[in-house]
């Protein structure tokens, strides 16, 4: 694999009302896409699932790919521990955004292929190093050079160490979804890591790609879609408030959109957050968005901004800690906690420490720690 170049970014807030629209949350954190794959669908901000979709917006065809990779890997290093779907999905959603814009066979195959850059020093995608061509084009397309190819972007040189068979056929395919995704289980596993332990896991991603910003980028994205992937428990808690949580999660895939979301649902945003990014073409929710709708499918109207959200129902103060939270809770967050004029951003609190959260552009509504975000302040309890 290949050095890439990330977009950087910093967290941010808004604090004051817009005079075109009041819409609240924060602004983005790093999220680096693979410079070497040279993919529009990979780069767009719309690339979730909208209305319920699959597993913190997965295709379902890759996803599958991901969980039989992980069931296949003890074959071909019997040493390896804690490979799990997350895992493989975070380096997947870097690198090719799951393959989404393309068609996956029922066997797998992805079509049209997943091809990067032409690696052949010139500066395009961020290359600055000539790589020789090492299949005569049986892979990358091309027998000028060296490009990295399939949902994984594997180099052809490195797909012919790890490759494997997945699905019976008879051939390692790096364009093929069950294929790729066990190569890659085999490859993130080496002679056999402990994935369970962060350091062998970081490890292993900088095995893929030795930067540091793509470590981080990974590794965020594994710990939402581990968090997405635990299914919550909603048997204990009020119809009213099971309907808020289930309309909540039912969004989960969906984009953010700066100024986005409405009682009907997704929406488009405006221009521009504080660090200026627009929601105008993005269809999706940001945090009070995300809260108005979820609250409206159980007969409560909310505010638009999540300042003005704390100040409906029982105020929660963040004095009583975490623990005061109930399912179906506002949580609050706020450049000086203790001050509601300075609340930034609205989350669902869900129970076990988590919330629904719609974070910041560029990212999906998905599962978060309450302690994910910066400036607790405290609750609303509506229900």
């Amino acid at each position: 694999m290949t050095r890439r170049r990330s977009r950087k970014a910093t967290w941010g807030c808004l604090t004051v009302m817009l005079l075109v629209a009041a819409v609240c949350c924060a602004a983005p954190i790093t999220g680096a896409i693979s410079a070497v794959v040279a993919l529009q669908s990979a780069a767009r901000d719309d690339g979730g699932i909208a209305d319920g979709g699959t597993a913190a917006g997965i295709p379902p065809r890759m996803l599958t790919a991901y969980k039989n990779a992980v069931q296949q890997v003890g074959k071909y290093v019997p040493k390896c521990q804690g490979m799990r779907w997350p895992i493989l999905a975070g380096i997947a959603k870097v690198e090719s955004n799951h393959a989404i814009g393309r068609t996956i066979a029922g066997n797998g195959d992805i079509r049209p292929r997943i091809y990067g850059v032409l690696l052949n020093g010139s500066g395009a995608g961020g290359n600055t190093t000539a790589f020789p061509d090492t299949d005569n084009g049986r892979w990358d397309g091309t027998a000028s050079g060296e490009r990295a190819v399939g949902p994984f972007q594997f180099l052809p040189s490195t797909w012919e160490a790890i490759g494997k068979d997945a699905n019976g056929d008879k051939t390692a395919d790096p364009h093929n979804a069950d294929d790729a995704a066990l190569g890659a289980a085999v490859y993130l596993c080496g002679n056999g890591r402990d994935l369970t332990q962060r350091s062998q896991l970081e490890a292993a991603i900088l095995q893929y790609n030795h930067s540091t910003e793509y470590l981080s980028n990974v590794l965020g994205w594994i710990d939402q879609y581990t968090a997405a992937a635990k299914a919550p428990d909603l048997t204990n808690v009020s119809r009213k408030v099971r309907t808020v949580l289930e309309a909540a999660l039912s969004q989960r895939g969906v984009p953010y959109s700066w100024g986005g979301g409405s009682t009907n649902g997704p929406s488009t945003g405006i221009c521009c957050s504080p660090s200026g990014k627009s929601g105008a073409d993005i269809t999706g929710f940001d945090c009070s968005g995300l809260t108005l709708y979820a609250y409206a499918k159980a007969g409560i109207q909310l505010p638009r901004t999540a300042a003005a959200q704390a100040g409906v129902g029982t105020r929660i103060p963040p004095s009583l800690g975490t623990s005061a939270l109930k399912a179906g809770d506002l949580v609050f967050y706020a450049d000086a906690p203790g001050r509601d004029a300075t609340i930034y951003h609205v989350g669902i609190y869900l129970g076990s420490g988590q919330m629904v959260n719609a974070a910041r552009p560029g990212t999906l509504v998905r599962l978060d720690a309450v302690d994910a975000m910066p400036g607790y302040a405290g609750g609303a309890r509506l229900l």
